[in-house]
């Protein structure tokens, strides 16, 4: 049969695959990006939503990078808000509300206009092996695709199966097909196989629900985005409904707990923890007289809405029975019903840090294929892979980031050192230097890179070191601003809640109290220039946080040290 040559190969098109082939063709690789269905790519088919503790991190180094996922964030945000505002800078996080439907055309035209890649539609069934070294790719047509470089971003299609109560069929996500061919093919090649399971919850109609019995969360009333090239804006359409289950809820779910494949034994293989479904909450918390359930909407042009916290395989019935319990959601309609799916992994531990495989060279894993869960996980993956793929075939060095730079570099380092044995969340948590890897701070640490690769142009990098210089200058500036102990500034401090000044003192130090913010000084601060907002947070954190990011750069080098200890 034909063969059509290319020098990377992306296999599926979720968030992982769009990542991978964007970047390949960005950095000047002849690249082709296959999919089993073009109108699905980059998908959500769970949750509406970018971002969050460890996950809006992600989104905004992949943007840091040259990655679109931020930019098409910013392109079908429909809420946004910045998380965990009450606790240090390394905490917070943004999280939008996503048109997911808007999100995919944004992603297939950005696809479809890039220069040096071709999107196609079929279903890979097998890979083209010679030596250890992968070779290309066949499609269910018979076609064949040759390349040196593969990358695989099958997310849950590998034999993947649904289950809806005691109701089960071979799916790779809702209304698609699983892929078994390429699934079979893996384990001939020799890989170790596991397999996982994670569940999403229904869709209900918005016009079936009582939200004045509700909590609403509106969208935050300042400017914000995903992307540091974008402006931020101020979403005011759509707003998230929280409500709780309660003890019927829980004597629905506990009488038919019997016919719910993860608790019945159907299912064996291991589910998320860190987002668990309404029964394995249940079970797991006897104590607990209620759960909290947020409503959020999937976009403008649709009447759906997606239930946070009720992640579940419980039979239809039993869904909508448990669902009219709930305070606003009496009458409430599903659209779709929740369900649990099942699907093959390769276990990661099979992999180098560049995402390569150990077994076949040439041949790259990424996403949720890997053991991990979540867009932005998958995303920041693919991304890595398409710039090493395109490194492995020019002959250079992967780009292999240190726990100390970046979250995608914590993920990649526990699954290829630690593996899986449940489906890997992200999490602030698992960064042991987290105030040197925050939101804010990005674009400072990673856009060299990206720039280096050619993922960054040349304008959007001089914007990058004005703001460099810009917050550096201000810092300096702040040092040199002497505030002497008047009556103006005593006041001021003692409308702040801190202690007054008994002698002078530079602006910078003023800045380092915790109930001092740098725009609450500017009545002091007469000869201060207009600075743009995202300098200005730079330079109260920095100041702000000096001692405790010195006391991290610190740990760092300590480690390193031991760590090159021969």
């Amino acid at each position: 049969m034909k063969q059509y040559q290319y020098e990377v190969i992306v296999v599926g098109a979720g968030h992982a695959g769009c990542e991978a082939a964007l970047a390949a063709a960005r950095m000047g690789a002849k690249t082709l990006l296959i999919t089993s269905n073009i109108d699905n790519v980059a998908l959500m088919p769970c949750n509406p939503s970018i971002g969050g503790p460890g996950k809006g991190h992600v989104a905004r180094e992949i943007d840091a990078l040259g990655g679109e996922m931020a930019k098409n964030t910013d392109k079908a945000t429909i809420h946004i808000r910045m998380l965990n505002t009450s606790k240090g800078p390394a905490m917070w996080a943004l999280r939008a509300q996503i048109d997911k439907r808007l999100y995919t055309q944004e992603m297939i035209h950005t696809l479809q206009i890039q220069k040096n890649l071709d999107l196609k539609q079929e279903m890979v069934t097998k890979l083209i092996v010679n030596d250890c070294r992968v070779e290309g790719v066949v499609g269910k047509s018979g076609l064949e695709f040759s390349s040196p470089a593969v990358i695989l971003t099958n997310g849950t299609f590998l034999n993947g199966k649904i289950y809806i109560g005691k109701t089960t069929y071979s799916a790779g996500r809702a209304g698609e097909l699983a892929s078994i061919g390429l699934a079979e093919n893996l384990k001939e090649l020799g890989f170790k196989i596991g397999r996982l399971n994670t569940c999403t919850p229904p869709r209900i109609d918005r016009r079936t629900i009582d939200s004045s019995k509700m909590k609403e969360q509106k969208s935050a009333d300042i400017p914000l985005s995903f992307s540091f090239e974008n402006k931020g804006k101020i979403y005011k359409d759509f707003s998230v409904f929280m409500t709780r289950t309660n003890q019927k809820t829980h004597q629905i779910i506990r009488d038919n707990i019997h016919r719910v494949p993860l608790s019945n034994g159907t299912i064996q293989s291991a589910a998320i923890r860190y987002c668990p479904s309404v029964e394995d909450k249940i079970i797991r918390f006897p104590e607990k007289e209620s759960h909290q359930i947020f409503l959020e909407p999937e976009g403008y042009n649709t009447e759906e809405i997606y239930l946070q916290g009720f992640f579940t395989s419980l039979p239809a019935d039993a869904q909508q029975d448990a669902l009219h319990t709930i305070y606003g959601l009496e009458n409430c309609k599903i659209i779709r019903y929740g369900y649990a799916i099942e699907y093959d992994i390769i276990y990661p531990n099979q992999l180098k840090y560049s995402l390569e495989t150990k077994a076949i060279k040439g041949l790259f894993l990424a996403g949720q294929v890997n053991g991990t869960s979540g867009y932005e996980e998958a995303a920041e993956q693919g991304l890595l892979a398409g710039i090493n793929a395109v490194q492995l075939t020019r002959g250079k060095e992967p780009l292999i980031l240190d726990r100390s730079e970046a979250y995608i570099a914590v993920e990649i380092d526990d699954l290829v050192t630690k593996s899986v044995t449940e489906p890997y969340r992200l999490r602030t948590g698992l960064a042991e230097y987290r105030l040197l890897l925050r939101q804010d701070n990005a674009d400072l640490r990673l856009t060299p890179y990206g720039y280096k690769l050619g993922l960054i142009s040349e304008q959007r990098y001089k914007k990058f070191l004005e703001k460099k210089t810009l917050v550096e200058n201000e810092k300096e500036r702040l040092k040199e601003v002497i505030i002497h102990a008047t009556q103006k500034v005593n006041e001021l401090l003692n409308k702040l809640g801190t202690t007054p000044l008994s002698e002078a003192a530079n602006l910078a130090a003023l800045l380092t109290r915790p109930e001092v913010t740098y725009n609450q000084t500017a009545s002091i601060d007469p000869n201060r220039s207009e600075l743009p907002a995202e300098v200005t947070e730079q330079v109260e954190i920095q100041i702000k946080y000096a001692g405790y990011i010195k006391r991290q750069e610190i740990q760092v080098k300590r480690f390193k040290k031991l760590e090159n200890y021969k």
